[in-house]
């Protein structure tokens, strides 16, 4: 009878945690799948629609890709080791992956700066916004956005001089990312400190610029200031912990829980989730270009119009 009461609550507690992994999976799942929908649904809006395209939009496009490609290719891989606990897919591509979420939150966090930066042209100058603005030097800032995450990715992890001089067992189906001090603070202060700055600092001079100028300034750039304050304070709320934890941990000799590091790191990719729902929400010209998307009313008027042609 004991061993038949025992051989049932192993059974209970299998199951138990076979309907965690599940949940587990299918929550992840959802969160992966609305990244690259509701991103993939920016660039296509962007791309499609001229009154779209704008020097702002342009940042928003490429902020598009970079968290479209954080869904694509970095989200699903880390579900699965969050999920698991293990790594399936080798130490080549667990640096490859590594290397991949650097450069691509990023990249995410760089665009950020780059909309607060061209907002506050708009605003606070917009004598000067054009020749700010110019398609050159927009094109010039999205090359940075994409070239500095990059080096500060590929560059040092691929060749392995991130890694932290600790003497800690690290098994072999295991994908983590511990760092030297030097790596984590000067990476953490490019990646997401710098660009930080740039944003608050943009944001409260608009903030001054609107308040001061309120009669003067119409309504949609008063609306382009509150939703870049949105924008930054959920950015601000999802990535200050993993940012926070990754310059401590190194000092406080790598001590910190690995589920700690699992929730920071998926707060930091839902910040890739948000941002186009948040552009869908507060502007309405995307909000109608997703409309006409998922109604699939682009399509018709497409084939009507061609039809017409014909």
């Amino acid at each position: 009878m004991e061993a038949i009461i025992i051989w049932l609550c192993g059974g209970v507690k299998e199951a138990q945690v076979a309907i965690s992994r599940i949940s587990l999976y299918a929550f992840l799942s959802v969160g992966t799948g609305c990244t690259v929908v509701g991103n993939f649904l920016v660039v296509l809006s962007i791309s499609y629609f001229k009154q779209l395209q704008s020097p702002t939009n342009s940042f928003v496009l490429s902020l598009a890709v970079a968290d479209c490609l954080v869904g694509l290719l970095v989200m699903p891989f880390s579900m699965i080791r969050t999920v698991e606990g293990c790594w399936y897919f080798g130490p080549l591509f667990c640096r490859l992956h590594s290397s991949l979420d650097v450069m691509l939150c990023t990249a995410s966090i760089f665009h950020l700066s780059c909309i607060a930066f061209d907002r506050y042209y708009a605003v606070c100058n917009p004598l000067v916004y054009s020749l700010k603005m110019s398609n050159s030097h927009v094109a010039l800032l999205i090359a940075i956005c994409w070239t500095v995450p990059m080096l500060i990715s590929f560059g040092p992890i691929m060749l392995d001089l991130h890694v932290a001089d600790v003497d800690i067992f690290i098994p072999s189906d295991v994908c983590v990312f511990l760092v030297s001090r030097v790596y984590a603070v000067m990476a953490s202060l490019v990646a997401f400190y710098l660009p930080m700055a740039v944003m608050l600092v943009a944001y409260w001079k608009i903030f001054k610029a609107a308040k001061r100028q309120a009669k003067q300034i119409s309504a949609m750039e008063r609306k382009a200031a509150k939703t870049l304050g949105i924008i930054m304070g959920v950015f601000l709320i999802f990535w200050m912990p993993f940012f926070t934890v990754n310059i401590v941990d190194p000092f406080i000799e790598y001590t910190t829980e690995g589920v700690v590091w699992d929730v920071f790191l998926w707060l930091g990719y839902i910040n890739s989730s948000l941002n186009p729902f948040l552009y869908g929400f507060f502007n309405r010209c995307f909000r109608r270009a997703f409309l006409m998307f998922l109604s699939c009313r682009v399509y018709v008027t497409v084939a009507l119009y061609t039809s017409s042609v014909a």
